[in-house]
């Protein structure tokens, strides 16, 4: 068997699909490569996801490239396993999202007219989404909503489902007056069941906020994130400069320092 392709630093799409076919052969293979199934990789396509959205929020161009490349690597994978169990090729995945941009985009490919705005496209694309859940039978508002998104994602999903069928608050002050019902619930709660469950709802009703005010609540918490992390290390920097850390400190004075650092961005 010729390694040519393996070696040619220009074989693109090709070259990658044979490097995985390679990688799972069951007699030349890697052990862990065969080893795996889609449920085991799954894992790892979402971590990928992650890791291309984060390169982009910290506007991180030069590790863009790689990041799509592990993510395609995902699809490339899933898609050879499917192969070998006689599913589908990888030619069958891109023509079927081939189709599907087509038939989602008759304004370019089509004789619908392009006079639209962004807006009225999303409605057209809804419309279109809803026809193929129909044809697949998906009757239920909240049919097709996939399970294995990140949870705030989800629900974002499942509220703007019900939204448009009339299930929802009409204004920000009601999402608002439930956030403060739902925390007293927490607070009230007597067992680990009963908080865990209310723990969610809470959860729940913060993410209808966030959609209520056109906010993407994994930005949001990944935007917190990232401001956590930016303040706490200054705290440990600031320690640092007396040879100390978090732990050698008082919950005062790391607040302290907190404080400072909040300050130090503002200005």
């Amino acid at each position: 068997m010729s390694d040519d392709l393996i070696h040619d630093p220009k074989g693109g799409m090709p070259r990658l699909l044979e490097i995985m076919r390679r990688l799972r052969d069951p007699e030349t293979g890697c052990p862990w490569d065969i080893e795996q199934d889609f449920a085991s990789i799954a894992p790892y396509t979402i971590e990928e996801a992650y890791e291309v959205a984060d390169a982009i929020e910290r506007a991180a161009w030069d590790e863009l490239k790689g990041e799509l490349g592990d993510l395609l690597l995902q699809s490339v994978y899933h898609t050879q396993m499917a192969e070998e169990a006689g599913m589908f090729s990888f030619d069958d995945v891109a023509n079927a999202i081939s189709d599907k941009m087509v038939a989602r985009h008759p304004h370019v490919f089509g004789d619908e007219s392009r006079d639209k705005s962004a807006e009225q496209q999303v409605q057209e694309w809804e419309k279109i989404k809803a026809a193929e859940r129909a044809g697949k039978q998906e009757t239920g508002v909240l049919d097709g909503v996939a399970k294995g998104l990140p949870a705030l994602t989800r629900a974002i999903k499942l509220q703007n489902r019900a939204a448009r069928v009339g299930f929802d608050w009409p204004s920000t002050d009601q999402v608002l007056d439930k956030i403060v019902e739902e925390a007293h619930e927490v607070r009230d709660a007597d067992t680990p069941e009963d908080r865990f469950e209310e723990f969610g709802d809470l959860l729940f009703v913060v993410t209808n906020l966030a959609r209520h005010m056109d906010i993407d609540p994994e930005a949001a918490l990944r935007a917190a994130n990232a401001k956590f992390t930016r303040r706490f290390e200054r705290i440990e920097a600031a320690l640092a400069k007396d040879g100390r850390t978090p732990k050698d400190s008082t919950l005062d004075e790391m607040d302290a320092l907190w404080d400072a650092a909040k300050a130090a961005e503002k200005t």
